[in-house]
């Protein structure tokens, strides 16, 4: 399930990424009394009364050279609207309402979206200054006087949001369909490879990287079984992302990697493995979904009969993160082993939601202990007691032990491999939680 989306926007310096930090608690957004500080958007999870939304810190509307203020204020306000499922209007009491502010709340009211109103530096406690009142002429309700410094009123901002929000919007496809989010960096040939699958020009195809501002869903029935490919805008490195709405591209990228069952990371195999590649491989090992690298762009690669070993072998030491990761070389131009991507997918989603009895992983754990010993620090020796299997999507092992910090990396490592050995487990993150006995 895709998680919800609160944009925080408004002019510059009434301290948008003041509160950006203060309600994720996390010191993410550069905070300066220098107007313009925060270039790049932000986002990160937040976390209101046990649900989780994304949160976006949007930059300040300012003058660039030969753009006008109120283009750049449309431009920005617009990109906010057409992404986020809730609005934050951030203003300032010390500076009352702007013509800005003004102008903002009259495209934010068009939009139809759900708007809060924050009043920002509202620094004392108790009955907020006569100046707060002057903001109900912007007509979006009733403002939230809030202190993103100090604190207060954040939790009344929170609850105002999250009335607006659907936590429960989930989608409409069954479970005997299989999610796939297709990501990599622009321009590797997303579009053109669910094209290929679709039969149809369903993605608009262009040799310009960033032509897909979106993720998309493309529903596939076949003899594989049935599947809904989620085409994603690239994934580039911050420094390359300049254009706004680009920013909220990534976003959404990220977003449909949360909501897939596999993700198919697709690479050009004329460019080979970049550092990008491996953040956005990283990122979906760390929310664990069922991973496979796809090397397209075969077609284009001068070879002879040691070729793709020798790039299967390149790619194992890349992806050496990943070593669980399977990889197949197509042409999403030709077609060429798309029937195998298919049958990969299958596998790796079927890997992922593996379960395991509890018997059998304690068999397995008494081998494992016999053939190499846990290990000891001051003549205190681990002791694994058993192992279960927790949940699936990944496969999530706790190990009940005497002493947690006796249970050294190494040997966990040891572990995940043997049950990697056992019970295949291909293409999918593998998760070990330790519990001291007594913990509940």
């Amino acid at each position: 399930m895709s998680k919800p989306i609160v944009a925080i926007v408004g002019r510059p310096n009434v301290g948008k990424s003041t509160l950006f930090n203060k309600l994720t608690g996390k010191r993410l957004a550069i905070v300066e009394d220098t107007p313009g500080v925060t270039r790049d958007r932000l986002y990160a999870e937040c976390e209101w009364r046990a649900k989780e939304f994304m949160l976006v810190d949007t930059g300040g509307i300012e003058p660039f050279d030969n753009s006008p203020m109120l283009a750049m204020m449309r431009r920005q306000a617009q990109i906010a609207i057409d992404s986020a499922d809730a609005i934050i209007l951030v203003t300032d009491i010390k500076s009352g309402v702007t013509a800005t502010d003004a102008d903002v709340a009259v495209m934010l009211q068009k939009s139809g979206k759900p708007i809060v109103l924050c009043v920002n530096k509202c620094d004392s406690l108790g009955e907020p200054p006569p100046d707060f009142y002057e903001f109900y002429n912007l007509g979006l309700g009733d403002p939230m006087a809030v202190s993103s410094t100090h604190g207060h009123g954040t939790g009344d901002l929170l609850d105002a949001v999250y009335e607006h929000l659907n936590f429960e919007e989930t989608d409409d496809y069954g479970e005997d369909y299989i999610k796939v989010a297709v990501i990599g960096k622009p321009n590797v040939g997303k579009s053109s490879l669910v094209n290929k699958i679709a039969g149809e020009e369903r993605m608009i195809v262009s040799d310009v990287p960033g032509t897909t501002r979106d993720a998309t869903d493309t529903i596939i029935e076949n003899e594989k079984g049935k599947f809904v490919f989620i085409d994603t805008a690239g994934i580039r490195r911050k420094s390359k992302v300049d254009e706004a709405i680009e920013r909220y591209s990534v976003l959404r990228s990220y977003m449909a990697v949360d909501r897939s069952d596999v993700c198919v990371i697709l690479l050009d195999a004329t460019v080979g493995f970049t550092e990008q590649d491996s953040k956005i491989a990283g990122y979906a090992h760390e929310q664990g979904k069922g991973c496979i690298v796809a090397v397209n762009k075969w077609d284009a690669v001068e070879k002879n009969d040691k070729t793709m070993q020798e790039m299967r072998s390149q790619l194992e030491q890349d992806f050496a993160f990943m070593s669980y990761v399977p990889f197949v070389f197509i042409s999403a131009k030709t077609g060429q082993r798309i029937p195998n991507l298919f049958e990969l997918i299958v596998y790796v989603a079927h890997q992922n939601a593996t379960r395991i009895s509890t018997g059998m992983l304690n068999d397995l754990l008494s081998y494992a202990t016999a053939r190499v010993q846990p290990p000891s620090d001051r003549g205190k020796r681990l002791k694994i007691f058993y192992m279960t299997q927790a949940s699936t999507k990944p496969p999530t092992f706790v190990c009940f032990v005497n002493q947690a910090k006796l249970f050294h990396f190494s040997y966990q490592r040891y572990l995940e491999n043997q049950i990697r050995e056992s019970f295949g487990l291909e293409g999918t993150p593998i998760r070990l939680i330790v519990r001291e006995r007594g913990d509940k």
